[in-house]
């Protein structure tokens, strides 16, 4: 295991306590800033960029769509950590997001980070716990956890429907 990596799972094992798991704070323990902004228009989510004014220690910044959920919000957070964390060199001057999660980076760099995204939102740990505990549908898992359904239906595996 690296160093880094190292770092990384004592954040993680910190922060993956309890649920919510809070997003900016792990981000801002791997030194980086997270700016909300309306800048965006509605089919980009979030990005992260090297920015010596605006990054924190690690010199990188998170920005996110403050017109969309919260939820949406928390989810891209946790990506573009998933980019920092499994692909930095690859960043360069901005990696931007769309609504998919796919701009970029070839496909298997934007579902790894999505991968990434799941774990780091709801660890395993913490998703079992909840079960146990008879927190078992899509909606009360997403409700702990301040993720959508959709992300929830993922990490599980589990097919579930919008209504219209």
């Amino acid at each position: 295991m690296t160093s880094d990596n190292v770092f990384l799972a004592d954040i993680l094992q910190e922060y993956h306590k309890q649920a919510p798991i809070s997003v900016v704070g792990i981000a801002k323990e791997l030194g980086i800033k997270v700016y909300k902004t309306e800048d965006f228009d509605d089919q980009i989510s979030g990005l992260i960029q090297k920015d010596e004014q605006y990054g924190g220690k690690s010199g990188y910044a998170i920005y996110t769509n403050a017109r969309h959920p919260i939820t949406r919000r928390r989810f891209t957070i946790a990506h573009e950590i998933g980019h920092f964390c499994l692909h930095r060199e690859l960043i360069g001057d901005g990696i931007t997001d769309d609504g998919l999660y796919r701009r970029r980076l070839k496909g298997r760099f934007e579902s790894a980070a999505n991968h990434f995204a799941g774990n780091l939102l709801m660890p395993k740990k913490l998703v079992l716990k909840f079960i146990e505990q008879g927190v078992d549908t899509v909606e009360e898992l997403a409700e702990k956890f301040n993720v959508s359904k959709s992300a929830v239906s993922i990490r599980l595996g589990v097919p579930f429907e919008t209504s219209a």
